[in-house]
């Protein structure tokens, strides 16, 4: 956990900027949707019957719906900070009649203890003030041999923005982000059991920053942090981190650099397959899909141009993403 006071996130702020990007959400979700389908595909690896799946993070849907056909017997219960984009969740088809919808905060779960067999989480604890009481409140709901699995963003996101914030001004503009071995030491703190964590890096690219800056505003990855700047940003300092940020340009592009943490613990006195004794089909299958994801990006890249721009750049911290799903 960062204690430093600048970055807590102020929760209000975080549920307005994702209410209004309910609608905007899903147009700009490449790289939610590609976690997403990696988080799920490690699930193939462990051998549970889950009755009850708490999807926290939930967003628009998209993975509910793969937790859907992966566990077609199960109840799925879904949860997010932000009522609109739960409404757009509850909106996916085949599923409406199968789902429970809770509007809420993942550090304080309103969920009876010993209530949940599987918690998956995709790219939204980054939002929180306090992984640790997220981690405690996961304790609390999972059931004795149940499995928390989940993603997160890691120190390296967008660390190209935030070294070229750091050079225009001394305000907040990036949310601080765990280690992956600091999440691995909470969720043992916290009552959870055997974690295990690993780490990938996913390089998007832009032709310029207003299209990064236009993609995190369009996922609702407003800048939240209590250290934010209270004011507009000048043209003075907003020109700095542009032009700071033109030193990592390569070939071209603009990079964003997203660190991706996957995770998983497990409740008391839980036994199963552990997820290290992955096939050999399955990295052939991470490396189809990681071929498929830069397949996205040239489309982006192609699509580019014709991106409307009425909205100048503004303040930004990364996404799940409460969202991120």
């Amino acid at each position: 956990m960062n204690n430093d006071e600048r970055y807590r996130v102020n929760k209000a702020a975080m549920r307005s900027a994702f209410d209004k990007a309910a609608d905007s959400y899903d147009e700009v979700a490449l790289l939610q949707r590609e976690v997403a389908s990696r988080l799920d595909e490690r699930l193939q690896l462990v051998k549970i019957s889950p009755q009850v799946i708490l999807d926290l993070g939930v967003g628009t849907g998209f993975s509910c719906e793969l937790l859907g056909k992966r566990y077609p017997q199960a109840q799925l219960l879904v949860m997010d900070i932000s009522e609109a984009m739960l409404m757009r969740a509850k909106s996916r088809q085949g599923l409406q009649q199968r789902l429970q919808v809770v509007c809420g905060d993942m550090e304080y779960l309103p969920l009876a203890s010993d209530s949940i067999d599987l918690i998956h989480s995709s790219l939204t604890l980054q939002w929180c003030s306090d992984p640790e009481l997220a981690f405690a409140e996961f304790a609390r709901v999972l059931k004795p041999a149940g499995l928390v699995m989940f993603t997160t963003f890691g120190p390296d996101t967008l660390q190209e923005l935030r070294i070229s914030w750091s050079r225009a001004d001394a305000h907040v503009h990036v949310n601080a982000f765990m280690d992956m071995h600091d999440i691995g030491d909470a969720l043992m703190r916290n009552g959870l059991g055997e974690p295990v964590m690993d780490v990938e890096h996913i390089v998007m690219t832009y032709k310029d920053v207003h299209g990064l800056m236009m993609d995190l505003k369009a996922l609702g990855a407003s800048n939240a942090n209590s250290g934010r700047a209270r004011s507009l940003t000048g043209k003075g300092r907003l020109q700095k981190m542009l032009q700071s940020y033109e030193e990592f340009r390569h070939d071209g592009r603009l990079p964003a650099t997203y660190e991706v943490i996957y995770g998983h613990a497990w409740g008391r006195q839980a036994m199963a397959t552990p997820l290290s004794e992955a096939s050999s089909s399955m990295m052939h299958r991470r490396q189809a899909m990681s071929v498929e994801f830069e397949q996205y990006q040239r489309i982006k890249k192609q699509l580019e141009d014709d991106r409307a721009g009425d909205d100048g750049p503004e303040d930004v911290g990364p996404n799940d993403i409460g969202t991120e799903s």
